[in-house]
């Protein structure tokens, strides 16, 4: 119903938020009605519907809802509504001799959050509650399986995101809450306004478990929950543990001494290749060497021997007794003509001739001294 559709029936007077006032004159006696169970505060999540309730006694005339302070919704008695904001509406409920109005509010947002107020325009006719909004964030667990050791201290991080208020975030293990002491909780606020969470758990388990994480608000009627699975394995067998550690040190040592061989018997051939090099380059320049050596004396000889011919270093001096008797007698060379002609020069007597008593010199020609007693001891000297 329309503002402008309504009559005159009292005495009342009210400003509207548009700038509109209404008189309303009200003669019946039981205008002096009063407010038997006024509405409750009420928390409502983000998208959802608030509902708060208003009983008055009989002879009530007009029941105005206003929200911080100005009117959303009236009642003129019996059944009259006038909707100032389309967000609201409301149900009439007529119990005996009383009334009760049932204000609704439609997608609710963190900006209704406020004082809602029942009034039946009467001394003491007034009451009120409050709204307060909040927002259902996401609530996550890191890993939803988890495979450890028994005994295995670990960490588990639950995270709640784009919460307001702030979450209350508790744990539990096999449906058996956790103690506060064995997890910590760190909160911030995100540029939008609405808070973060993250909460880390350290638990050792000893057998397989389901870790529950909770997120708790006021307008939640169950907390939210994450969920992970935990399964637990036994330690090794310690002699099991000790043979496969001898086995892994054994299999280690093997290996280094293998690679350390390896490279022993790559340095061994290495330095033998070198050393044979070496050996190669040292005889290659000795033979060099020699060659230029035996070059310059072969040099030095030729020019030696066409100076002075060579010596037969192979002639032995006869002893001094024979030498003192036998006249030395000079070296002639092969080639020399005066030594193939001295025969045709000897002259030779008879045998008459030959005194038999004298010197036997007398008696040879003057060139027979140039013929060696002893032929087999001459030195001869060849010019090249």
């Amino acid at each position: 119903m329309l503002l402008d559709d309504i009559e005159p029936l009292g005495l009342f007077n009210r400003s509207w938020p548009n700038g509109a006032s209404c008189f309303f004159s009200f003669s019946d006696p039981g205008f002096g009605s009063s407010i038997k169970d006024g509405p409750s505060n009420v928390t409502a999540l983000v998208g959802t519907e608030a509902r708060f309730n208003c009983t008055v006694s009989e002879g009530w005339q007009i029941l105005i809802w206003l929200f911080e302070g100005q009117p959303v919704l009236s009642i003129i008695y019996p059944e009259t509504v006038i909707i100032t904001d389309k967000s609201y509406s409301q149900q009439g409920y007529n119990r005996s001799t009383e009334f009760t109005s049932e204000l609704i509010i439609y997608n609710v947002q963190l900006n209704n959050s406020g004082k809602v107020e029942c009034s039946i325009q009467t001394p003491g006719g007034s009451q009120y509650a409050f709204l307060s909004v909040q927002v259902n964030g996401s609530l996550n667990i890191e890993d939803h399986n988890l495979t450890v050791r028994e005994n295995q201290t670990i960490e588990i991080v639950c995270e709640a995101v784009g919460w307001d208020p702030a979450p209350h975030i508790t744990w539990m293990v096999n449906n058996v809450s956790v103690d506060n002491s064995d997890y910590i909780t760190n909160q911030s606020q995100g540029s939008n306004g609405l808070y973060n969470e993250e909460s880390i758990l350290t638990l050792t388990p000893v057998t397989n478990s389901t870790v529950i994480c909770l997120a708790a608000i006021l307008a939640l009627s169950k907390p939210q929950s994450a969920t992970m699975t935990l399964v637990v394995y036994p330690p090794p067998i310690e002699s099991d543990t000790n043979e496969d550690d001898g086995r892994i040190q054994v299999i280690i040592l093997a290996v280094v001494l293998s690679v350390v061989g390896f490279l022993l018997l790559i340095l061994i051939i290495l330095l033998i290749v070198y050393c044979c090099r070496r050996r190669k380059e040292s005889n290659y320049q000795k033979e060099m060497r020699n060659a230029s050596v035996k070059k310059k004396a072969a040099t030095r000889n030729l020019e030696t021997r066409s100076d002075s011919g060579n010596e037969n270093y192979g002639y032995s001096p006869e002893d001094q007794e024979h030498t003192k008797q036998t006249p030395r007698v000079p070296s002639f060379s092969p080639v020399d003509s005066s030594f193939y002609g001295l025969e045709e020069d000897l002259t030779v007597g008879s045998a008459s001739e030959v005194p038999h008593h004298g010197n036997y010199d007398r008696i040879l020609p003057s060139r027979a001294a140039a013929y060696p007693i002893n032929p087999r001891k001459i030195r001869n000297v060849t010019l090249v």
